[in-house]
């Protein structure tokens, strides 16, 4: 019986976001991953039968990005370790999912992300939910390996995996 209303809140859920006005759910999405181009492709996919069809259309719309869509999609990100300088949603998400981080770390990820910044030109995102600040660090320094060109592919990757948690997190609210 859980799980059947459980779908039945998912579906509500998807039906709302399927219905949604356009104009307010594109800054939600760019809230999302701000690249214009996945937003465009996540509203023109509605309506979406299923959660599960929402995702999938959000991984492929996030898949690919040009450099300079990546580039542009992390600026608003803060650092890993650092609070987001910006309110909104983004900002409480980014705290919530950077919830692995504690003070302690913290001049060690400053070290960490000034080297990431030295080597690559662009701050050092990873989708951060469920990781501890150890973990984070030992990911940031074998990336630090990646010619820069992988590294920014690494990068679209991440940030297809933080528009999907973020996308669920929007269905939910």
């Amino acid at each position: 019986m859980e799980t059947r209303f459980r779908d039945t809140e998912t579906w509500r859920a998807v039906d709302s976001f399927n219905h949604a006005p356009e104009a307010e759910l594109r800054p939600l999405l760019a809230e999302c991953l701000a690249v214009p181009r996945w937003v465009d492709a996540v509203v023109a996919g509605r309506p979406y039968p299923s959660l599960d069809a929402l995702l999938a259309a959000s991984s492929a719309a996030a898949q690919g990005l040009s450099d300079a869509e990546v580039l542009g999609a992390i600026a608003g990100h803060p650092r890993i370790g650092e609070r987001q300088r910006t309110g909104g949603v983004s900002a409480s998400w980014s705290r919530s999912e950077q919830s692995g981080v504690d003070s302690s770390q913290a001049d060690r990820l400053a070290a960490a992300n000034a080297a990431y910044e030295d080597r690559f030109g662009h701050i050092y995102l990873v989708c951060a939910t469920g990781l501890s600040g150890a973990q984070m660090l030992d990911d940031l320094a074998s990336r630090l390996h990646n010619p820069p060109e992988t590294e920014l592919r690494v990068v679209n990757e991440e940030l297809a995996k933080i528009a999907a948690l973020r996308l669920q997190k929007l269905i939910g609210s």
